[in-house]
């Protein structure tokens, strides 16, 4: 039989969607090339969230090439939804970007004991104008000023 839209033609087996909806599942299913009866997860999370109705009209509205990636999208924001009810993809975003932040601090720290140890292993040519650039002695007081009591234990030997 001929493969149309991940079932076959003729195929008693409805998609997902059609499954878990209770209807038949016609031919030219809106969801079944996108909600495929073997997994049937992926359509109750973005129906729990979303429900049928507005799923069908969102495909409806694009163009069949966008459709997949509207799909994957929905699948993704309904998942987080579940996991965060509150917060959902957004809450995910946040902690990723605090995590960023926390290692652009931890690395900016790093990065000042770099410059303090050059210091003091080569102090005579430390402050000489020659070996000055923008992240050597120059910024070196702000450096030197930062608050190492919550930096956190120090990656190098004193």
């Amino acid at each position: 039989m001929k493969e149309h839209y991940g079932r076959k033609q003729g195929a008693s087996s409805p998609c997902a969607a059609c499954k878990l909806l209770r209807r038949r599942c016609v031919e030219d299913c809106v969801f079944s090339p996108y909600f495929p009866a073997n997994d049937p997860q992926k359509f109750a999370s973005v129906h729990k969230v979303f429900g049928a109705s507005n799923v069908n009209k969102m495909l409806q509205e694009l163009p069949v090439e966008q459709r997949a990636d509207a799909v994957t999208c929905m699948v993704y924001e309904a998942n987080a939804r579940i996991r965060d009810p509150v917060y959902g993809c957004v809450g995910a975003i946040s902690s990723l970007q605090h995590q960023v932040d926390a290692l652009q601090t931890q690395l900016a720290l790093v990065q000042a004991e770099v410059v303090q140890m050059r210091i003091r292993q080569f102090p005579s040519t430390a402050g000489s104008p020659e070996n000055c650039s923008p992240s050597s002695s120059k910024s070196l007081p702000n450096v030197v000023t930062h608050d190492r009591a919550n930096a956190g234990p120090s990656l190098w030997p004193r």
